[in-house]
């Protein structure tokens, strides 16, 4: 009952945004576009603990930077401005709130002209960049630099990139493509008992499936300056940038060989923002046929690496020679949010008692800090649910127009085939979806919800797929309002 009347509330509350929305239509109309953007090194100066498995890693070395990359958007009628949009892709497992927030103050008190709500983060998901927030790992004191302290050399070099990227705005045009490249695998095993399991091996005399579908559209947007030379482009790819996801070293993983492979061809000061699409159940790791894949791959003279970002820029090419036919210089720059809230997934007594054991278990080594707080959130969440204090998640949601295209945003490792419903229901000619603009958890399918496993369970799941649903209705509505003339 409470869940229905959450949704009731829900459909009042986006009611109102979309005529909100509506009501904005002196600014639904083509402006001219200025352009800045600017690239800044987040790579930490010291040893530090890496983001994104259960267990403490240092990075004492860097296999290759990782980077935060600004790209500035502001439409004018004269002197008028009609709107604008700053968005920062970073090399980074998550965006905590804590991280956003800084980010915005400072920008709030040191750069005029700039709304500093719509600023927005996200991270491409790979596992080998720093830690930022504190308390999930047990980490060195000595020697490591603190999860605290990176964030705040992080918050400081945004700043100062988006400080930068907002300077150097001029005159420019835009362009939009589409490709295809095969990057992810959808990576949950399905059995023959209905159960599933997170890139569980597929040649178990029960293995029945792949649990869900894969988005192989690879979305780019081109941005030129006024004389028409190349200064940067987004590339937005279903899937997280964690091939090397286990390593123990500073890694920026298959994007930055896509960064250095389209400089070297289109110019070294090229802008290359990597924004990671519903992918909550994908990645690049090979699920089956590995055996003739690697074949084919050592016989290129490829590595993993190197084999999925030349995939990447092979299709980025075949939207670039589409997209540069039609540059855009006076175009629709809309931005509108809010923040939503969504229902969150429900405990039920037997996996709040399970969690409470694992976390007994797992307390009695220190080693098992992350774990013991993955558990011990379900049973605190089940202790707020049977006291009825639990409250819907909030969300910051983004929705932009620039020109025939759609940008929307969400905090979470949402389903992918959220995303493709978001995507097929969208006015938009094509939508660009960018997850982990914030810290959520993993958002799943009812289907993957009954198949359990790692990334659909009550640990992986702060909202689950209800939840799931609300969010897709959230975006659609938002993302249609901005195409009123439909």
């Amino acid at each position: 009952m409470r869940g229905s009347r959450t949704l009731d509330i829900l459909a009042v509350i986006l009611s109102t945004a979309v005529l909100w929305a509506f009501d904005s239509a002196d600014k639904v109309r083509a402006s001219e576009l200025h352009v800045g953007g600017a690239m800044v090194s987040i790579t930490p100066e010291r040893p530090v603990a890496l983001a994104g498995q259960m267990h403490t890693r240092i990075a004492r070395n860097v296999e290759s930077p990782v980077t935060a990359t600004v790209l500035a958007l502001e439409a004018k009628d004269g002197e008028k401005v009609v709107d604008q949009a700053v968005l920062v892709s970073c090399d980074l497992v998550a965006i905590e709130d804590s991280v956003r927030d800084r980010v915005r103050q400072q920008i709030a008190a040191s750069i005029q002209g700039l709304d500093p709500r719509k600023v927005v983060l996200s991270a491409t998901h790979t596992h080998t960049a720093p830690v930022t927030k504190e308390g999930d790992y047990d980490i060195p004191k000595e020697d490591v630099e603190q999860p605290a302290e990176y964030a705040e050399f992080l918050a400081g070099r945004i700043t100062e990139a988006v400080a930068k990227a907002w300077e150097a705005r001029k005159p420019g045009r835009v362009g939009w493509g589409l490709g295809h490249a095969v990057v992810a695998q959808n990576r949950r095993s399905v059995y023959a008992d209905g159960r599933a399991q997170m890139y569980g091996p597929t040649d178990r005399p029960d293995f029945r499936g792949i649990e869900g579908s894969e988005d192989q559209g690879v979305e780019v947007l081109f941005f030129w300056d006024a004389a028409g030379t190349l200064i940067a482009t987004a590339i937005n790819v279903a899937c997280p940038s964690q091939e090397v996801e286990s390593g123990s070293a500073i890694n920026a993983d298959f994007w930055h060989d896509v960064r250095e492979m389209l400089r070297e061809r289109h110019g070294k000061d090229l802008l290359v923002l990597a924004w990671t699409g519903a992918a909550g159940d994908q990645s690049p790791h090979l699920m089956y046929r590995k055996r003739a894949e690697e074949r084919m791959r050592t016989l290129r003279g490829l590595t993993r690496l190197q084999e999925l970002s030349k995939r990447i820029v092979t299709a980025w090419e075949e939207a670039y020679e589409g997209g540069k036919k039609e540059p855009h210089t006076d175009v629709i720059l809309t931005h509108k949010f809010a923040t939503i809230e969504l229902p969150v997934r429900t405990i039920t007594k037997a996996e709040a008692a399970e969690a409470k054991s694992k976390v007994d278990t797992y307390s009695k080594d220190p080693r098992n800090r992350r774990l013991v707080l993955w558990h011990g959130d379900v049973v605190k969440r089940f202790e707020r649910q049977q006291a009825g204090t639990s409250e819907p998640f909030a969300m910051e949601l983004h929705a932009i127009r620039l020109g025939d295209v759609a940008i929307a945003t969400n905090v979470f490792e949402l389903f992918t085939e959220f995303g493709i419903e978001i995507k097929a229901r969208s006015r938009a000619l094509q939508t660009f979806i960018i997850q982990l603009a914030g810290s959520g958890s993993y958002v799943p399918t009812a289907r993957a919800a009954r198949g359990g496993g790692y990334s659909a369970i009550a640990e992986s799941n702060v909202v689950g797929p209800e939840g799931g649903q609300v969010l897709a209705d959230w975006t659609v509505e938002l993302i249609n309002s901005l195409w009123p003339e439909k």
